[in-house]
């Protein structure tokens, strides 16, 4: 068997693993689902022992045919909780990203006197999103839960917990939960005493290099590994993306559209902006990815198609054949704006009761001008966030399941007046990791060694670039004008 490593993504809807060899190529990936519990309005849930699960499976598929890897580095989703007993249980299911119960303590913390500081702190948006709001919410609504629980911590914690029996969070999962002072690579107390909780109930911050070995029989026999693997604790998602999508040079700018969908830069200093709330996690101990997540990616999509158009997307070819129309539609979709905030938005407006609207309908659009109009709507609202870090933004590297669609990528060219490169269609954040676990193996001494093996550019048309600069100036003049009716 040659020598190879694994990255593994503790994702949202599933976790992902791929092999890398040596070289750098993809020699195998394997893949498991879960579901997300939606038991009452705004809950967002999972069980974190599926995940664990998940994990175990995906690394033993993978190992069971290419026998033992030199090292495995995890990548996770940010902004997970779990209460932990002092046996190290479960108290709950996992509050995921997306859970949005704790809204309004997240407006109650951005107005206060302490949420700019706290925000600049820890360089993480104020928003139900965060562990920040999660723990006020869970002190108020569950007061036997957070009374009972020893530790707080995050998915990634929860997996590295059951490998080797210690509560240690790296600094990007860290610095994505509002508690963090990304300056001093400490929890911060102002953010603990402000949730009543003590440092003791955090994990350790480690640096996002930080290994160790397996020394459970049971475990090894189980994931086929040996003693010797190394274990990476890794990073987030986010942050990995970016080395996945080879953004880590400053001016490459990483925008990711699945679900959700964010846009990212790497940088050697945060970008601060209390109204945008720019997020500012890291990478490392001296690398900072910076940039906003949208809540409205794919799923805005899905939703129009499904509940709209009535049509199913299950598959890749589902979503190629609805956005095969929309190259029929000139830029602007003459005249038609859509907000696509139909579940509510993140960045840069963090505005819990933002809904989805249309705008300029008039009697020559089609159903075509409409589909045209919500893949713009997306586009636009990536671009609000980068327009507000003034940045010198020399390319765009894509990734995520908008990259099937070729049309898709020459609109954010457009829109954005810049190139973009089609670097992989695979998970960047499994890729990431992999760099990682390469970079600390001392395969590569630096990310900025890496650089796509093949690759497909879109380049910007001058007449459609016009065009969108125009409409952006309207959608977000829209926007402003309704804000104050969207609250139900």
């Amino acid at each position: 068997m040659k020598p190879y490593i694994i990255g593994i993504d503790l994702g949202t809807g599933s976790t992902k693993a791929i092999a890398m060899n040596h070289n750098g190529d993809i020699i195998d990936t394997s893949q498991i689902s879960y579901p997300t519990l939606q038991p009452k309005p705004n809950y967002q849930e999972q069980d974190p022992d599926l995940i664990w699960q998940a994990f175990v499976k995906c690394i033993s598929t993978i190992t069971s045919k290419q026998g033992h890897p030199d090292a495995i580095c995890l990548s996770s989703a940010m902004h997970s909780v779990i209460p932990i007993d002092v046996n190290g249980n479960t108290l709950m299911n996992m509050m995921i990203w997306a859970d949005n119960r704790s809204a309004d303590h997240a407006r109650e913390i951005r107005s206060s006197s302490l949420g700019q500081s706290i925000y600049e702190k820890g360089g993480t948006p104020i928003h139900a999103m965060t562990p920040l709001c999660k723990l006020a919410w869970l002190r108020e609504n569950e007061p036997v839960i957070f009374a009972n629980a020893k530790k707080f911590i995050s998915i990634k914690e929860y997996v590295w917990f059951r490998l080797f029996d210690v509560y240690e969070c790296d600094y990007a999962i860290g610095s994505a939960t509002g508690l963090m002072d990304i300056g001093s690579f400490q929890w911060n107390d102002d953010a603990l005493h402000l949730v009543s909780i003590e440092s003791s109930q955090l994990s350790a911050l480690v640096n996002t290099n930080h290994k160790r070995y397996c020394t459970n029989p049971e475990l090894i026999s189980e994931l086929g590994i040996t003693n010797k693997t190394s274990f990476i604790i890794g990073a987030s998602d986010g942050c990995l993306a970016n080395d996945g999508s080879f953004a880590t040079r400053e001016g490459h700018l990483a925008l990711t559209i699945g679900t959700s969908g964010a846009v990212r830069v790497t940088q050697s200093r945060p970008v601060r902006n209390f109204k945008a709330m720019t997020f500012n996690y890291l990478l490392n101990d001296h690398t900072y990815v910076c940039g906003g997540p949208v809540n409205n990616g794919g799923i805005a999509l899905k939703w129009y198609a499904e509940n709209v158009l009535g049509r199913k997307l299950d598959t890749i070819s589902d979503y190629s054949a609805m956005l095969k129309e929309i190259d029929e539609v000139p830029a602007g979709s003459e005249g038609l704006i859509f907000l696509p905030y139909v579940m509510g938005e993140r960045a840069p407006i963090w505005d819990s009761h933002a809904c989805g609207v249309f705008f300029g309908m008039r009697g020559h659009h089609r159903q075509k001008h409409f589909t045209r109009a919500v893949v713009e709507g997306i586009s636009m609202a990536l671009y609000d966030i980068t327009s507000n870090m003034n940045l010198d933004i020399q390319q765009i590297r894509v990734s995520g399941g908008f990259v099937h669609s070729e049309a898709w990528l020459q609109i954010i060219a457009d829109l954005f007046g810049k190139t973009v490169c089609l670097v992989n269609t695979a998970d960047a954040s499994a890729i990431g990791a992999a760099y990682l676990a390469m970079k600390e193996l001392g395969i590569i001494s630096d990310f900025l060694q890496l650089e796509p093996k093949e690759f497909k550019e879109f380049h910007p048309r001058s007449e459609n670039s016009d065009s969108y600069k125009k409409l952006h100036s309207k959608y977000r003049n829209l926007y402003e004008r309704v804000a104050d009716l969207m609250v139900v």
